[in-house]
C-alpha cells in the first residue's frame, strides 16, 4: 500500500515532487532509493498521470484495448511502494513558493482542507497540456480534445460514437486505434499536415531512423486504421464545426474539395505543450521554443531552473513523450540528490550515463515529429470571429483590435478585455494570445511574453483558505 500523508499542518521533506506521471513517479522512486524523504502530490485519485491513468484499476480487457505501452505503466506505479515515499492524491496544488513550500487542498468542492509542505528541493513534473485548436464551433457541446476522450476511455471505458478526429499528431492515430480496439471506430480522421510538412521533416530523417521503433508503432496504427475502413483526409483546412445546440457536422476543405461529415462528437488535437502554470507563477526563466511552438522553462541537463531549489522534469520542460519523461525523471532526481548531499558528483554522473544514452535515442525522432505535425498558422491564429478565450468569450478579432490600440502583451490584454482571467487562468488561450499579439505587433514571442500567473492556481473556497489558519494558530 502507498503511504498516504497524515499530518494536517506544515510538514518537511527532503524532496517534493508535483505530479505522478512517468517523470514524477520515476523521480520519486529515485529520490527515495537515494535516501531522501519524498512527498509525491497529484490531482488524480491514483498515480499514473494522463498516459497511465487508472492503469492498476483498469480491467484486463481495457488494458488490452489501450495497448502494451499503457500496461507498461504498472511497474512505475508499483515502484512507489517505498518506505521513504509519502503520497497525496486528490490534491489540488494552488500555491507554490520560491522556497519550495507547496500549498494544496484535499477534498475540494467547497469542503476541502488546505495543507502545506516544504521541501529542501522541489521537482515539478506536471506534464503537458493539449494545444488548443480554436476553430468555428469549437465551443459547442460535443467538441472535446483527444486527450479528454482518452480520459473517458482509460478511467471509465466510455468511448464516443460517431466521432470525428481532427488535427494532427501521433496521439490522433493512437486514440483512433484504441477506439477501433474498443469496438467503436471513429467516423473519420481529418488531418491538417500537408506535403510541405513532409518535406520540412525530411531533413530530420536521420533522427527518425534512429527512432525506428516509433515509426514502426505509427505504421502499425495506420494499418489498423486502414483495415477498419476509417477514412482519412489529409491537408485539411477551413475546418468548421456546426450544430444546433450540439455538434451535428464538421466541414473542411482537402485536396481541392469541400466536405461535410455528419457526426455526434468532434475530437480536436494539435499536439501537446508544456504545462507551465506553476513555473510561470514562480517567475522562473522561460524561453520560446520555435520548433515546438511553445514556451518552456530554462533548465540545465539536471532539470535545474533559475531557482536553485526547483527543478522541472518530463514534458513540462519540453515535449518528449512518456519514456523520455521517465528517463528525465530519474536524471533530475539524481541532480537533486547530489544537491542534497546524498550523491557525489562522480556517483551522479556514473548513474546518469546509461540513462542519458537511452534518452538521446528516445528523443532522436522528436525534431522529425515536430516538423511533420507542426500545427498550421490558421489554427494557431484563427479568424477574427473565432472565440479563443472560452472563459471570457474573447475572440481573435478582439485581441487584434487591442493590438491596434497599443496592447503589446498578454497581461495588458487582460485589462483590455479579460482574456486569461477565467477559471483556467489562461491555460487554453495563453499561447494563442501570445501568437496573435506577436503577429499583430511584429514582435517575437519572447518579447511579447506570457500571462503573469498568480496564486491561487486553481479555484479554492474561503473555507480552504481559512483552514490554513486553523492548522497554524498564531501566538499572541
Amino acid at each position: 500500500m502507498l503511504a498516504r500523508l497524515q499530518e494536517p499542518a506544515m510538514t518537511e521533506f527532503d524532496l517534493i515532487v508535483l505530479g505522478a506521471g512517468p517523470a514524477g513517479m520515476a523521480a520519486a522512486r529515485t529520490g527515495a532509493d537515494g535516501g531522501a524523504k519524498v512527498l509525491l502530490i497529484d490531482e488524480q485519485t491514483s498515480p499514473g498521470g494522463q498516459i497511465y491513468r487508472s492503469v492498476l484499476e483498469a480491467p484486463e480487457g481495457r488494458r488490452h484495448q489501450l495497448g502494451a505501452d499503457y500496461a507498461d505503466g504498472r511497474a512505475l506505479v508499483r515502484a512507489l511502494e517505498h518506505e521513504n515515499i509519502s503520497v497525496e492524491f486528490s490534491a489540488t496544488v494552488w500555491r507554490v513558493d520560491d522556497d519550495a513550500t507547496v500549498t494544496y487542498s484535499i477534498g475540494g468542492g467547497g469542503g476541502g482542507v488546505a495543507r502545506q509542505a516544504r521541501g529542501q528541493h522541489l521537482i515539478v513534473t506536471t506534464g503537458a497540456l493539449e494545444r488548443p485548436l480554436p476553430v468555428p464551433g469549437w465551443t459547442l457541446p460535443g467538441v472535446m480534445t483527444v486527450g479528454a476522450a482518452q480520459i473517458l476511455l482509460k478511467a471509465s471505458g466510455v468511448a464516443p460514437e460517431r466521432a470525428v478526429l481532427a488535427g494532427s499528431g501521433p496521439l490522433l492515430y493512437l486514440l483512433a486505434s484504441q477506439l477501433i480496439a474498443a469496438g467503436v471506430p471513429p467516423a473519420a480522421l481529418i488531418e491538417t499536415q500537408t506535403w510541405r510538412n513532409y518535406f520540412s521533416a525530411l531533413k530530420f530523417s536521420p533522427g527518425a531512423i534512429r527512432g525506428w521503433r516509433h515509426l514502426m508503432k505509427g505504421r502499425n496504427m495506420l494499418r489498423q486504421i486502414r483495415a477498419a475502413g476509417v477514412p482519412r483526409y489529409r491537408g485539411a483546412k477551413d475546418i468548421s464545426i456546426s450544430g444546433d445546440g450540439s455538434v451535428s457536422a464538421i466541414t473542411f476543405a482537402a485536396a481541392g474539395r469541400c466536405y461535410e461529415l455528419t457526426c455526434d462528437t468532434v475530437l480536436l488535437h494539435g499536439g501537446v505543450i508544456p504545462n507551465i502554470q506553476i513555473t510561470r507563477s514562480l517567475r522562473l526563466d522561460h524561453h520560446w521554443d520555435d520548433r515546438q511552438l511553445c514556451f518552456r522553462p530554462r533548465t540545465d541537463v539536471w532539470g535545474l531552473t533559475s531557482n536553485p531549489l526547483i527543478r522541472v522534469a518530463g514534458d513540462g520542460a519540453g515535449i518528449g513523450g512518456a519514456e523520455a519523461a521517465r528517463l528525465n525523471g530519474h536524471l533530475t532526481a539524481f541532480g537533486a540528490l547530489e544537491r542534497l548531499g546524498r550523491l557525489t558528483v562522480t556517483a551522479r554522473d556514473a548513474k546518469a550515463a546509461p540513462l542519458r544514452a537511452a534518452l538521446a535515442r528516445e528523443t532522436a525522432i522528436r525534431p522529425f515529429l515536430d516538423a511533420l505535425y507542426r500545427p498550421p498558422k490558421e489554427l494557431r491564429q484563427p479568424a477574427d470571429d473565432v472565440v479563443i478565450c472560452r472563459c471570457e468569450e474573447v475572440t481573435a478579432g478582439d485581441i487584434r483590435r487591442y493590438a491596434k490600440l497599443g496592447c503589446t502583451g498578454p497581461n495588458q490584454a487582460k485589462a483590455f478585455g479579460r482574456s486569461g482571467m477565467g477559471p483556467c487562468q489562461g491555460r487554453y488561450c495563453g499561447l494563442t494570445v501570445t501568437e496573435l499579439l506577436a503577429e499583430a505587433n511584429g514582435l517575437p514571442p519572447d518579447d511579447v511574453g506570457y500571462y503573469h500567473i498568480r496564486s491561487p492556481l486553481k479555484p479554492i473556497s474561503l473555507g480552504e483558505l481559512a483552514s490554513l489558519a486553523d492548522d497554524n494558530p498564531q501566538k499572541d
